[in-house]
């Protein structure tokens, strides 16, 4: 008896393993995550159940020893829960294949059947969800019939799901006993058995199909709590994007309505250069870019700046050759040089320069943005980035693309200038070809 149940419980061990080691490729996870499938992601399923069952099958065939690597049954049922019809199908028939030139005959319509049985079981489910919400634990599931505020119908489905497969294993048994001279059917069981003996293995079935519906539960929902994470990280960096694309457009309108009657031809030249910017914009969503590429954008805007200011805007550019091809998030630079125009050089009558280095440092990028003009107060300093939309935008969008890799810096006194000093990680993506 010590042996049967040792058998047993290696079974068990044995069908949680393979459920955890089968799903640590993210390809088998989004395979998992699909409720709907084309005919060639079913077959893809299929391969999956197969690789995972088919060498205990074919182990216990060839030896006539280790019975508990056989889970053929097991994984057929567990092939039409996760995938339906065709792929319970399927797999139980190529799960049977060993056994069937074993002389195990039975095995390749009792294999077929229970993969259809899964997929039955599956399609009874009114919310396909409730087959990965099923519990290894009977009583919670028990439970769930008479908790407050249930979904009944999906309580009773996993109560009903718990009999069928108590059910598929006690035909298997009788079917195993009915033709067991010669044998047809392996079976771990047989009837006449001591009590103990049958409970263990209806035991161990209930377990060796719950316990991987669990673990691959478990996946999905990591999987998609990483892909709500994902998209909210998307949704949120589009807001950031689109919040500095109107708050640039709207300033630059202002200076052109302003110029209208002073001097129309030079308004004139700032739509036309405001246009460029835009269509640059509109033709690179990307959230990245190369930082030559942000430079020339930012000669752009400081093109139409320069019609406003004159001789009284200066730029100074030290920009290392090596840093140039250094992906950058898009808009990083001119927020920051918007800043410097609005809050430091335009109150100072005699206008004023911005320089712009960038460097490579131990595999970082450093970017600077420095101006010599009014600087900022201490008071202003110490909430410069909830205050306002340029800086605060900037850095909002480097914890959304970086998380923690990246520093940004705000260093600046009344009289004295503005320092912003960024480090991010050295990224360069592929050129792209014709």
């Amino acid at each position: 008896m010590e042996q049967y149940l040792i058998t047993l419980l290696v079974k068990t061990g044995l069908a949680a393993a393979l459920a955890s080691f089968g799903v640590r490729s993210h390809a088998v996870q989004r395979m998992l995550q699909r409720e709907e499938r084309t005919l060639a992601q079913k077959l893809r399923l299929v391969a999956w159940f197969v690789a995972m069952f088919l060498p205990g099958v074919g182990t216990r065939v060839l030896t006539g020893n280790y019975p508990a690597l056989d889970m053929g049954m097991e994984g057929s049922l567990l092939a039409g829960l996760t995938g339906g019809y065709v792929c319970g199908w399927v797999t139980g028939g190529i799960l049977a294949i060993p056994a069937m030139f074993h002389g195990e005959t039975l095995s390749l319509p009792f294999f077929s059947i229970v993969g259809l049985a899964g997929g039955l079981l599956r399609d009874s489910a009114s919310d396909r969800e409730d087959i990965w919400h099923f519990s290894p634990f009977p009583d919670v599931n028990i439970y769930r019939i008479f908790q407050p505020g249930r979904d009944l119908r999906s309580a009773l489905l996993h109560a009903y799901f718990a009999l069928a497969v108590l059910a598929v294993e006690f035909l298997r048994q009788a079917l195993g006993t009915a033709f067991r001279n010669p044998p047809r059917l392996f079976t771990l069981g047989r009837f006449g058995d001591r009590p103990w003996n049958l409970f263990g293995l209806y035991v161990a079935t209930y377990f060796c199909i719950t316990l991987p519906l669990k673990v691959w539960s478990n996946t999905r929902g990591e999987a998609k709590i990483e892909e709500q994470r994902r998209l909210l990280l998307q949704a949120r960096l589009e807001a950031l994007s689109s919040q500095i694309n109107p708050h640039f457009l709207f300033n630059t309108l202002n200076s052109v309505s302003t110029l209208i009657r002073l001097d129309p031809e030079q308004a004139r030249t700032m739509v036309t250069r405001l246009a460029r910017i835009m269509r640059k914009r509109l033709q690179s969503p990307d959230h990245f870019t190369a930082l030559r590429d942000e430079i020339e954008f930012m000669d752009d805007y400081l093109s139409i700046e320069r019609v406003r200011f004159g001789d009284k805007l200066r730029v100074i550019k030290q920009i290392e050759a090596a840093a140039a091809d250094v992906s950058v998030p898009s808009m990083l630079l001119q927020p920051l040089v918007e800043n410097s125009i609005k809050h430091g050089i335009s109150s100072k009558v005699e206008g004023g320069t911005i320089t712009l280095t960038a460097r490579l440092v131990a595999g970082r990028l450093i970017v600077e943005v420095q101006d010599d003009g009014v600087g900022i107060s201490a008071a202003d300093l110490a909430v410069v980035f909830s205050k306002g939309i340029g800086v605060s935008n900037v850095r909002e969008r480097l914890e959304v693309l970086y998380g923690r890799d990246y520093r940004m810096e705000v260093d600046s006194a009344e009289g004295r200038g503005t320092r912003i000093e960024i480090d991010v990680p050295e990224i360069r993506q592929k050129r792209k070809t014709a």
